[in-house]
C-alpha cells in the first residue's frame, strides 16, 4: 500500500488511521489510512463498490467505523460529529434536496437548518443565488430542473454556511461535460478561498484535476499522491502500439508473459509491460514482427491517470489471487 507523506496535524483537514467498516461478512472499508492537507481538492477514485461513499461517511460523521482513528477539523470523529456538523458541508450522489419546493424555499430551509443568524440570510443566499446563477429559477421547482441545474443548487446548499470541508460523493454522475468542466471551476474558487474539498469520482478526468488523491479497490488504499507522483511511480512500462489489425496484436500481445494488459483505442493499443523489460519497445515490436503481425509503431510513453488505476488494481487482484 502506498501513502502520502503524512504532515502535522495543524496542516491536516483529516487525517485517519486504520478506518474500517464491516457489514456482516463484507468489508466495505479495510484498514484505510488518509491525510488531506487543508486547502486543496482531494479525489477519492474507484469503481462502484470501492469503498467512497462508506469513507465519506464515516469521515463526515454519519456512519460509526468498525474500528480506527479519525480526526477531521481538529475534532475526534465520530465522538465530536455533532460539533463538525457546523464545519462541513455535504453533497450527495443522489439529489437530496425538496424536490416539490422551489429554488428560493430550499435554500431558505437549508439555511434555517444550518441556523444562520437573519443578519446573515440577507448576505449568503443572494450570494449563493448569484455564484451558482440561479437567480432566473428562484421559483421553479426543483424536481423540474435539469441535471446541471439541481447541481448547482445542490453545491449552493451545501456551501451556505460557508463550511471549512466540504465532501462531494460523485456530484457530476448526472450532468454533461460542459457543467462538469463549470462545476470544476467553481470548486477551485472556493479552494482559493480556504475551503477543503473531498470528492469522490470514477472520472478519469475529474481525477487528475485533483491536487492529491486516493485509489480504493475493494475498499482497500492501493495507491495515493498527486497524480505526476501516481505516473511517476507506476510499477509498469506503457507503450503505444500501432496497427492496421490491432485485434490480431492485441490478442498475440496478451498472451505474452511479460505483457499486463492491453487496451485498444481505434488502431491504437496502450499496452502495459514488464518494468524492468530491456528496450520494452523494440523487444514488442520484434516479437510482434516475428510472428507475422503488421506493426506500424511501437514507442514507450509516460503513464496516464488511467494506466495507473488499471495497474494498482491488477496488482491488487494478482495478490488476491495468489493468497487465495
Amino acid at each position: 500500500m502506498t501513502t502520502v507523506p503524512e504532515a502535522g496535524h495543524s496542516e491536516l483537514a483529516i487525517r485517519a488511521r486504520g478506518l474500517t467498516k464491516d457489514f456482516g461478512h463484507v468489508v466495505a472499508v479495510n484498514n484505510l489510512d488518509l491525510d488531506v492537507p487543508r486547502s486543496r481538492i482531494y479525489g477519492f477514485l474507484g469503481p462502484n463498490g470501492s469503498g467512497k461513499s462508506t469513507s465519506i461517511r464515516m469521515l463526515c460523521g454519519l456512519l460509526t467505523p468498525t474500528r480506527g482513528d479519525i480526526e477531521v477539523l481538529g475534532l475526534e470523529i465520530p465522538k465530536q460529529a455533532e460539533a463538525l456538523r457546523r464545519k462541513v458541508g455535504y453533497m450527495t450522489q443522489k439529489f437530496s434536496l425538496f424536490e416539490d419546493l422551489t429554488i428560493s424555499e430550499n435554500l431558505n430551509f437549508m439555511a434555517n437548518i444550518y441556523t444562520l443568524p437573519r443578519a446573515l440570510f440577507k448576505t449568503r443566499i443572494p450570494e449563493s443565488i448569484e455564484r451558482y446563477e440561479l437567480g432566473r429559477l428562484l421559483k421553479q421547482r426543483a424536481g423540474t430542473l435539469s441535471g446541471g441545474q439541481k447541481q448547482r443548487l445542490a453545491l449552493a446548499a451545501a456551501t451556505l454556511h460557508q463550511p471549512e470541508l466540504l465532501f462531494l460523493d460523485e456530484p457530476t454522475s448526472a450532468v454533461d461535460p460542459e457543467n462538469r468542466r463549470a462545476f470544476w471551476e467553481g470548486l477551485f474558487d472556493l479552494v482559493d478561498e480556504g475551503t477543503t474539498i473531498l470528492v469522490s469520482t470514477h472520472y478519469m478526468d475529474e481525477a487528475e484535476r485533483c491536487h492529491s488523491l486516493a485509489i480504493l479497490d475493494l475498499g482497500a488504499l492501493v495507491a495515493a499522491g498527486s497524480p505526476d507522483e501516481l505516473s511517476d511511480r507506476i510499477d509498469v512500462t506503457v507503450l503505444v502500439v500501432e496497427s492496421p489489425e490491432p485485434r490480431k496484436v492485441s490478442r498475440f500481445l496478451d498472451q505474452q508473459a511479460f505483457v499486463h494488459s492491453t487496451a485498444q483505442i481505434g488502431n491504437t493499443l496502450r499496452v502495459m509491460v514488464d518494468l524492468d523489460l530491456p528496450e520494452p519497445a523494440g523487444h514488442t515490436a520484434r516479437i510482434t514482427s516475428e510472428a507475422g503481425l503488421p506493426l506500424d509503431s511501437c514507442a514507450k510513453v509516460r503513464p496516464s491517470l488511467e494506466d495507473v488505476f488499471v495497474a494498482a488494481t491488477q496488482s491488487r487482484k494478482a495478490a488476491r489471487d495468489q493468497s487465495a
